[in-house]
């Protein structure tokens, strides 16, 4: 399943990385990608909406 996620306060690499990871705890087979300057998270996973949005706001990120 397709999600996209707005996403407020990554400002780097490491931001990337770390949402990244938080997705990939969840979900080891989850296809992310980020566009930074836009605030948003692709995310490409079978886990539910609401557990990705709570892993990544678990890294201390703004999840709309």
């Amino acid at each position: 399943m397709n999600q996209i996620f707005d996403v407020q306060g990554m400002t780097c690499g490491h931001c990337e990385r770390a949402v990244t990871q938080a997705v990939k705890s969840l979900d080891p087979a989850a296809q992310v990608k980020i566009d930074r300057p836009a605030g948003k998270v692709e995310v490409q996973t079978t886990q539910p909406r609401e557990q990705v949005a709570k892993a990544i706001a678990e890294e201390g990120y703004a999840v709309q």
